[in-house]
């Protein structure tokens, strides 16, 4: 019941950035100096106080942000969070503990990397499916946006930026997806830009600590470059983190760029680095059906390959292109088919496998389908 309830009464002292990923940086790291993403304020602000003060989560009395804590904007910023993580840790993610119990327990086991393509900044989800990851990948073509700097805010307009930034958040929290239309209006908005403040947040809510965020970008080899924002490459943010419960060090990577055929073309830098993170495990939820389109082969086959995991709904990789030969298949929930947005994407084949399998209850509002009784899970598992 810890993870994203954490209104806590324990004082965090404020943290100094260090890297703890030199002694085990990948081959495909260039060997530089780290830029961090948040440059400390005078009073020293660092990425884990501004994650708290995002999330609407206690600071320490001592913090530059203490005093923007008794803004009567923020107090009703932090208790619109608190409600809304609550819900979620009693309620929807509660019942997905119970179901991972008894069904998908390897899924709590260390993996060294996790995929999730077509995420945008949906770390909710990630986390609460692989929770014991070495490093996650994910992207989208949202933007990133700037380091978040509470102290640089005008202190009339705190209350317009964090209810944007609740408003962004909501489809997340309550239908399990971002609404992409809205992500473009909320995420353009001056105070708080871009999906790392959504990061942010759900980091703070998992209970990790961050211990260095620094701007990256990708040269077309997939080669991992430290760089500031817009000098050119797949622009990323990496992020260097520690479970507050296991104390395991973890890793997230975001990057924004286009996946499809077409994009990967024109600049493969993205799916180079996701070679050379070797297997894993992949998540895939509300992708659009996208994987179901000719312009999207590239990513399915990369994901068919180097995956031995595959979680997803049905939107992501279809089932025809799952060798049974090579794949175990094992579903939850029930097929009623896609919303009528994605009509056209319609299954026989996974409906055909759902009426023959009988499968268990899922128990969760998941992807696109809002309704348990309407939901389903698809675990692919290689041979």
């Amino acid at each position: 019941m810890k993870r994203y309830l954490s209104l806590v009464a324990t004082v965090l002292v404020p943290l100094i950035f260090f890297s703890t990923a030199d002694a085990k940086r990948r081959p495909n790291e260039q060997q530089s100096t780290p830029i961090p993403l948040s440059v400390e304020s005078s009073g020293g602000t660092s990425p884990q106080e501004t994650a708290r003060f995002l999330a609407g989560m206690p600071l320490n009395p001592r913090s530059p942000l203490a005093p923007l804590t008794q803004n009567t904007a923020w107090l009703e910023h932090a208790a619109y969070f608190e409600e809304a993580f609550a819900r979620l840790a009693h309620g929807k993610f509660a019942r997905l503990r119970l179901w991972q119990d008894a069904y998908l327990p390897e899924s709590r086991e260390r993996m060294p990397v996790v995929y999730y393509m077509f995420s945008g900044p949906d770390f909710l989800y990630v986390d609460q499916f692989f929770p014991n990851a070495a490093v996650y990948v994910m992207c989208g073509k949202e933007p990133l946006g700037l380091a978040p700097d509470p102290l640089k805010m005008d202190i009339g307009y705190l209350g317009t930026a964090l209810r944007n930034l609740q408003n962004t958040m909501k489809s997340s929290l309550t239908a399990t997806y971002f609404i992409t239309q809205d992500m473009k209006v909320d995420l353009q908005q001056q105070q708080l830009t871009g999906t790392i403040p959504i990061l942010y947040v759900f980091l703070a809510r998992a209970d990790k600590t961050i211990k260095e965020v620094s701007f990256v970008s990708l040269d077309r080899g997939g080669g991992l470059h430290e760089s500031a924002p817009g000098r050119g490459g797949t622009p990323g943010v990496r992020i260097s983190y520690s479970d507050n419960q296991s104390g395991r060090e973890q890793k997230l990577y975001y990057f924004t760029t286009d996946i499809s055929d077409g994009g990967i073309n024109s600049n493969p830098g993205f799916l180079k680095f996701c070679e050379q993170q070797g297997p894993g495990a992949s998540f895939l939820k509300s992708s659009s059906y996208l994987m179901f389109e000719n312009g999207f082969s590239r990513v399915r086959d990369f994901l068919l390959n180097r995956s031995k995991l595959i979680v997803q709904d049905d939107s992501g990789i279809p089932i025809a292109n799952f060798d049974r030969d090579k794949w175990n298949l094992r579903l939850f929930g029930t097929y009623v088919g896609p919303i009528e947005l994605f009509r056209q994407h319609y299954q026989p084949k996974l409906s055909e496998l759902f009426a023959q399998s009988n499968p268990p209850e899922f128990g969760i509002g998941f992807g696109y389908q809002w309704d348990y009784h309407k939901s389903n899970l698809v675990v692919a598992e290689k041979n």
